[in-house]
């Protein structure tokens, strides 16, 4: 079979300036070079997200990004300023937050789960 090598969603987006704001202003991720105002890629470390204006779905899509530290990564976007839709909370497949982004699409930002006490 063939292998599968990346995976990156696209959010589809109704002002790419506000977008923009969120995705690199307030959670640090780098626009690509190329990126223009319908069509652009942001990526933080490994993680790529594909936003795209007015097209390419309905808006209000879910995307998981693993992390290193979901509690260092919550206590990141409280010191930014950014809204949490969801505080650090254990599961047993991930110690997951959710952000949302100003467009209603949802991240979904995990690390390993805690150890039960």
């Amino acid at each position: 079979m063939v292998h599968i090598e990346h995976c990156s969603p696209i959010l589809r987006v109704e002002d790419m300036t506000r977008s923009l704001a969120f995705y690199v202003g307030l959670l640090c991720f780098e626009n690509a070079e190329w990126g223009g105002g319908d069509f652009t890629c942001v990526t933080r470390g490994g993680a790529t997200i594909y936003l795209r204006l007015g097209d390419q779905g309905r808006g209000g899509a879910w995307a998981w990004l693993g992390v290193d530290d979901a509690t260092q990564f919550h206590a990141e976007c409280l010191a930014r300023g950014v809204p949490v839709r969801m505080a650090p909370r254990n599961f047993p497949w991930a110690l997951e937050m959710q952000l949302e982004d100003p467009d209603g699409n949802v991240l979904l930002l995990g690390s390993e789960p805690l150890p039960e006490a």
